[in-house]
Order: structure tokens, then sequence, then C-alpha cells
């Protein structure tokens, strides 16, 4: 198993200078997977260790939620000398992830260009294509030889991933076609690139869905896809890596929004990686305010049995049973919280068909309800009731432990699901939630049927 530099930073044997070489002998594949394995609030440190060069391309490899999150520990220098290597629209997808007053702040400080590509993207709507495109592309005049276009090429500053077509336009800069690299590169000199002209019907609107261009694509069989205002005009392009980028976040996000949940999905693996990796007083504090609710449920059910107290009093044994009827539930409720937050992160829960996984815990909890009350009561007759002279105590446990792990296995279910529609996190709250109100329903429901089966006063 190779090591993680990145992650054994602070307690490296070798020191600071020896993880700084391991960690830049990595890929950059590598290098991204490391850095999302280990804490938070240790990642800073850990990117730090990259070269200048490297740390660019780990940082464009990561989403812009990832981006984000790692930015929190930056100073504003460090995060600006990131944001102008990347391109326009990866800048615009990080400040949709960043707060108001921090997007502000940073476009700000950009070069004059880069706030100037910045602002022309975020003025298109959310959902368009002038959200997605690409400013960096290359586009030659139509009236130019293919020996003009290539020396053109040559002289450009574009990368090899930007030379996967080539976009043709005239003297006004509206779009007349592309060509492809090899074409050129197989032409005569001296013909006019305009005789390799293809695809004149192939651009997009710069205000056409977003995920339109998918269609062109995959009908076209180009890498990119030519942008143009209202009036034709070129001003970028989308490519075949944008689209499938779009395509995955659609599959997470808008088809949980059509559902009606929006992105829990999504909120749901924040508030994790917040409670596993984040920073402890966090933790601490979350936690510790969803256990103030079990201790002030405890309280209310030591309120209870104070309550009954004559009738303890006066039937030692229904003490005996207490424990039964509060664990029962108890655990009832865990195992329905740990299958719905299973069921959830896996998307086994139909969310638009909720009401069908609540039914079906009703139904289960109402089967194991009878089957564990009737051998509770049973046992409850057989070991106090009937040698005590009170066979209604085992009635009495029987129906508490029924209606108890129904209540439990249906509360389990339905609480964790209200708390993600109110926006908190159900991983450390349902629980708390649950044992106070099943403890003290439960108790409550116990004594009673006990007061009213034995014909005992409270």
């Amino acid at each position: 198993m190779v090591m993680n530099p990145l992650d054994d930073l602070l307690a490296y044997p070798q020191g600071l200078g020896a993880a700084k070489r391991t960690a830049n002998q990595l890929t950059i594949p590598e290098l991204v997977r490391a850095l999302r394995q280990i804490d938070p609030p240790k990642r800073v440190l850990a990117f730090r260790l990259l070269e200048k060069d490297k740390a660019i391309a780990v940082f464009e490899a990561l989403t812009p939620d990832e981006q984000a999150l790692l930015t929190e520990g930056m100073t504003d220098p460090e995060i600006l000398h990131f944001l102008e290597a990347l391109e326009a629209d990866q800048r615009v997808r990080l400040f949709e992830e960043l707060p108001a007053k921090v997007t502000k702040r940073l476009l700000s400080q950009l070069s004059p260009e880069s706030r100037e590509a910045v602002n022309l993207l975020l003025g298109y709507p959310e959902g368009t294509i002038g959200r997605r495109m690409n400013l960096r592309y290359l586009a030659l005049r139509q009236h130019l030889t293919v020996g003009e276009a290539i020396a053109n090429i040559r002289q450009s500053s574009l990368e090899t991933d930007d030379l996967s077509i080539i976009f043709v336009i005239d003297e006004q800069r509206f779009y007349r076609g592309f060509i492809r690299p090899l074409q050129l590169i197989k032409a005569n000199p001296d013909q006019p690139i305009q005789d390799l002209v293809q695809g004149q019907e192939l651009a997009i609107a710069v205000t056409a869905p977003e995920l339109s261009a998918a269609k062109l694509l995959k009908e076209y069989d180009v890498p990119a896809i030519p942008v143009v205002d209202q009036e034709g005009r070129l001003v970028g392009d989308v490519t075949f890596d944008d689209v499938i980028d779009l395509i995955e976040e659609e599959a997470t996000g808008t088809i949980l929004a059509q559902a009606g949940v929006g992105n829990l999905l999504n909120r749901d693996q924040i508030w994790s990686e917040r409670l596993v990796r984040g920073p402890i007083r966090y933790a601490v504090q979350l936690r510790i305010i969803c256990l103030i609710i079990t201790l002030i449920g405890g309280m209310l059910v030591g309120g209870v049995i104070q309550y009954f107290e004559e009738v303890l009093e006066a039937v030692v044994a229904v003490a005996i049973f207490i424990p039964v009827v509060m664990d029962m539930g108890g655990n009832v409720g865990t195992q329905s919280t740990t299958v719905f937050a299973r069921g959830l992160a896996w998307q086994h829960i139909d969310i638009r068909r909720y009401g069908g996984y609540l039914f079906r815990e009703f139904r289960i909890g109402t089967i194991m309800g009878l089957i564990l009350g009737a051998a509770g009561g049973l046992i409850a007759f057989l070991w106090q009731g009937l040698p005590n002279g009170i066979p209604q105590l085992g009635l009495a446990v029987g129906l508490s432990l029924f209606i108890v792990i129904t209540f439990a296995a249906v509360l389990g279910a339905l609480l964790p699901w209200v708390l993600l529609k109110l926006g908190f996190d159900h991983g450390p709250a349902a629980d708390p939630f649950i044992t106070t109100i099943k403890d003290f329903t439960g108790l409550l429901l116990y004594f009673y049927l006990v007061s009213v089966l034995l014909g005992l006063s409270f």
C-alpha cells in the first residue's frame, strides 16, 4: 500500500523537506486522491507542499466545492494566484460556491482582463450556455490560406487541448464554420481554408439551455461546440469535457431537485465530512446540543416515574420491565434511522415516493411489534405476573412493547426526513430526538396500561 505523504504530513519521519519531495513525485490524479482523503484543516498545509505548476494542475482538477473548501484556509494572495490560473468559466463556478462577500472581494482584486472575463460570464443567466462557455478558443479569418492558417496557429499561445477544433469567422467575427486540425495538415498550403469549412449550422446560442450542447456534440461528433451571440458572432465554445461535467452534476442534482429534495445528498456529504474530518469544536458543539436534548428528555422520563411512584410502590414487579420497554423502542428507532441514512446515501429510497417507504416501515414495525410484544408479554406473564397473582402485567408489557416498537420504527424513519427537510443534519440529531420522544411516550404508555389493567389509581 502506497503511503499518503499528504496525510502523514505533520508526522513525516524525514521532515517536511522529504514529504515535499515525495509529494511532488506523485502524479496529478494521485495527488488529488490523496488531498481528498485527509482532514480539511490539514489540506491547505499539505497543498502548500506542492510546486507551483503542480499545485495549479491539482487545483484545476478539484471540483468547485472542493476548491472552495480548500480556499477557506488560504490568504487572498494565495487564492488569487490560483484564480488567475483558472479559465474564466472555472472561476465562475468557484465563485458560485463561495460566499457573496468573499466573491465580491476576490473579484475586485483580479487583473482587469480576468475580472472582465468573469463579469462577462456572470452577466448570463444561470443554466444557460453563457455561464458554461470557454473564452479561450482558436478562430481564423475565412480569407486565409492553409499556409497562413498554420502560421497563425504556430504563433498562438494556445495549448494542445485548445486546438482540437478550429473555428472560422469573417471580418465581423460572425461564425462561418469549423475545420479539423488534420484537414489543415493534409491540405495544400495555397488552398483557401474556406474550401475546408464545414458545420456552418453547428453554432449554439449563448442564451440556450446548457444541456442543449450535449445533443449537438453527439449529433456532429465534434470535441467542441461554437457559442454565438444573438447576432451570430462567435463569443466562446463549450467542450466535450464541459458537457460531461454538466451531465454528472445534473444526474445528482437536478433529478433530486425535481423530486422535491434539492441537494440533500450534497448537504449530507458536507455534514458528514465536517463531523468526521472538520474542527473538533464543530463536532462537540453539534453533538452536545443533541445530547442536551437527551438529558432534558431523561429528566422528563424521571418526572413520569415520579408521577407513577404509587404504582411502583403498589406493584414492585412493574419496575422490572421498565428497561425492556425503553431499550426495545430505542433499538428499533436506531435501526430505522440507520436504514434510512444508508438508503438515502445509496439512493435506494425513492424520495418521490417517500410515503410508500414510510408505510413499509410501519408494516415492518407492526410485524416486529406483534412478535416481540407477544414474546415479551408471555415472559412477563410467566415470570412475574402469574407467580405474583397479577396476570394483567403480561398484557400490559405485551401491549406496551407492541405499540412502542411500531411507533419507534415509524419515528426512526420519519424524524431524519423531517430534519433534512428543515435543513438540519440528521446524523447526530435524529437518535437523541427519537430517544427522548420514545422514552417519554413509551414509559407513559406502559404505566398507564399497568394502572388501568391492574385497577390502580394514579
